[in-house]
């Protein structure tokens, strides 16, 4: 199974990104959970957002309704749509997927990760 996240980079205070988690060898539409969770330096593992097979949608506190989970059945990709970004989202993005499980929130229940991808947001 590899799952391969593209789409950070640096961006200004306000701007927008969208990233992109190729997934192959594991079927994100049937999975149970697939998220994105954000790392900063000397911080833990966060959730950013958790889409459900059954396409519920979950957002960490700190989104504030500017980022937008989705995913693609056809392309097996799952995207962040993230919008006015601050420069506390500076972080390395991972997508993950859980094959069966319910606790979003807890990275430890996640069967596959990809490599990550930096996002930068300058003030």
């Amino acid at each position: 199974v590899q799952l391969v996240e593209s789409g950070g980079g640096l961006v200004q205070a306000g701007g927008s990104l969208r990233l992109s988690c190729t997934a192959s060898g594991s079927d994100l539409s049937i999975n149970d959970i697939s998220s994105w969770f954000c790392q900063a330096p000397g911080k833990e593992r966060e959730l950013v957002a958790a889409l459900s097979s059954g396409d519920s949608t979950y957002y960490g506190d700190f989104v504030q309704g500017r980022f937008t989970i989705s995913r693609d059945n056809t392309k097996n990709t799952l995207f962040l749509q993230m919008n006015t970004l601050k420069p506390e989202d500076t972080a390395m993005y991972y997508c993950a997927t859980m094959v069966r499980g319910y606790i979003y929130v807890d990275p430890r229940q996640y069967n596959y990760w990809g490599q990550g991808t930096q996002v930068t947001v300058s003030s």
